[in-house]
């Protein structure tokens, strides 16, 4: 069955290309949850509209009873001019799939509709979930509330790209057990001063200071309170303030994540950005309001699931396609981890850093895009992953 993707490559592409084309943020994605519906019509496959979000979820039902298999693709896309310059390239201002989520949809859509011409062959059934709010951290969530779980043994999940690595050749797969990508949390500093004018500072509290002595000692939390053989990131990415540049302003607003691998430290990094900002901005005659948007947990593939991902991968793509460790879990957060705190779960990596085709480019980069030719592997994971689970 599986063996049948590499027949619609041209249309898992051309699904691609469109999706790519309508990038929409967050929950709200009508275009996106339009086309991928209108798709599912064609082929006939029983779906549900979310009532909270643009999500969808779904269902093909095997010829015979058995297990039930959960496959997830996100997307959402994320703020962010183009500049590929393919003739495929974004029509949203401002927007682009610069995650590869036009992909995950691409490729699970390919994978439906072999699963959906072969279903009277299936031993159990085939869930399938279109997530929104990836990028924010809370789509799965809203999933999981709409009832994506109810009866599911085991869940499956992709993401395309260069991701964990860009020396790794475009084509491969990677599946590792245990944690395989980090926690992931936002915090909002609201910095509070007294505005006046620039050439009196002593009339105010200068928030712009403030902010700068708090980002600076931020720093040390990482370099000087975490264990070198722990793993922890706490970034600003984020400074607004200011109007002019001879006027303080009244206040200043800073924003950041933290990525870690252990509860204990993420709790602890969290207490130690609320304590250092609340406690710099008094020095400096301010104060300081502090948000803790607490994001998705660590991503923790199930051990044994991992080990059946991989022969799977390793049986239609070979042994040397199929990477099954890693110096360590990759920083970057996944909702993902949601699904993997109630089912047996894994999540893959299929890399399509190709240097030739500029697809080695980082992720959520105004130039990043995917090496397509790699698009059925990923469907065909999907089919041969239902095949041998059910």
């Amino acid at each position: 069955m599986w063996e049948n993707c590499k027949d619609i490559q041209d249309y898992i592409v051309t699904l691609r290309r469109d999706l790519h084309q309508i990038p929409e943020l967050a929950k709200e994605l009508p275009k996106t949850q339009e086309y991928i519906a209108k798709e599912l019509d064609r082929l006939g496959i029983s779906y549900k509209k979310n009532k909270n979000d643009s999500g969808i979820i779904g269902e093909i039902k095997g010829g015979h009873s058995g297990k039930t298999i959960l496959f997830r693709a996100d997307i959402d896309a994320l703020p962010i001019q183009e500049d590929t310059g393919v003739a495929y390239c974004s029509k949203h201002d401002g927007y682009m799939h610069a995650c590869g989520h036009d992909a995950h949809a691409a490729m699970l859509l390919g994978a439906l509709r072999i699963l959906q011409e072969n279903r009277e062959n299936l031993n159990g059934n085939v869930k399938f979930v279109f997530q929104s709010s990836e990028e924010q951290l809370k789509g799965a969530s809203v999933a999981i509330e709409e009832g994506a779980l109810e009866n599911v043994d085991a869940v499956f999940g992709t993401h395309i790209g260069s991701i964990l690595d860009p020396n790794i050749p475009s084509g491969k797969l990677i599946v590792v057990p245990g944690c395989c990508m980090a926690s992931a949390d936002r915090f909002v500093l609201n910095i509070k001063g007294v505005g006046c004018h620039g050439s009196s500072p002593e009339k105010g509290v200068d928030p712009v200071t403030i902010a700068s002595n708090i980002v600076l000692a931020l720093q040390t939390v990482i370099a000087r309170e975490i264990s070198a053989l722990h793993s922890g990131v706490l970034t600003i990415g984020k400074i607004s303030g200011g109007f002019s540049y001879n006027v303080i302003p009244n206040n200043v607003e800073i924003e950041g994540t933290i990525r870690t691998l252990d509860a204990n430290i993420r709790r602890y990094i969290a207490k130690r950005v609320e304590e250092i900002a609340k406690s710099v901005a008094a020095t400096f005659r301010g104060s300081c309001d502090v948000e803790i948007d607490w994001g998705a947990p660590p991503v923790i593939n199930n051990e044994e699931m991992a080990e059946f991902a991989a022969n799977t991968a390793k049986k239609i793509l070979g042994e040397d396609e199929v990477i099954t460790s890693m110096p360590g879990p990759n920083m970057g957060g996944e909702d993902f981890a949601y699904y993997a705190e109630q089912k047996p779960s894994v999540f893959m990596f299929l890399s399509s850093s190709n240097p030739e085709k500029q697809t080695n480019i980082p992720h959520h980069n105004p130039k990043f895009n995917i090496d397509e030719d790699v698009l059925y592997k990923g469907s065909a994971m999907f089919v041969a992953l239902a095949e041998d689970f059910l």
